[in-house]
C-alpha cells in the first residue's frame, strides 16, 4: 500500500511538470515578455504566467546581485544590460514592453 500510494504521488508530482509551461512557451504564447528593467513582465494576466514571471524573475534577480557583487557595480546596471541583451535575442513575435509601458510584438 505504502509503495502503491508512492508510485502514485510520483506520477502525479511527474504530471504536473509535464503540465507546466516553459519560459519559452510563456513567451511563444504570448504570455510574458522583456521588459527595459531586465525582468519578465505580464502580457497576460493567467495563474501559469505569474508563476513562470515569478520564478524567473527570483532567479534573474539572485544572477543580477551576484554579477554586480563580483564586479562592485550597481545590481540595476546589471539588470539593464541583461534586458538590452534578452530583447535583442528575443524571437520574433515574442513580446516586448517599449519605454512607454506599452507591450508590443518584435
Amino acid at each position: 500500500m505504502k509503495s502503491a500510494f508512492t508510485c502514485f504521488a510520483l506520477g502525479l508530482l511527474l504530471s504536473f511538470q509535464a503540465m507546466a509551461l516553459t519560459l519559452q512557451e510563456a513567451k511563444t504564447q504570448g504570455l510574458v515578455g522583456e521588459q527595459l528593467n531586465g525582468y519578465l513582465g505580464l502580457v497576460q494576466t493567467t495563474d501559469e504566467a505569474k508563476a513562470i514571471m515569478a520564478d524567473v524573475n527570483a532567479k534573474r534577480k539572485a544572477h543580477y546581485e551576484h554579477i554586480a557583487r563580483k564586479n562592485n557595480i550597481a545590481t540595476d546596471a546589471v539588470a539593464k544590460l541583461a534586458a538590452q541583451k534578452a530583447i535583442e535575442a528575443a524571437d520574433a513575435g515574442h513580446w516586448l514592453q517599449g519605454s512607454n509601458g506599452v507591450w508590443f510584438k518584435k
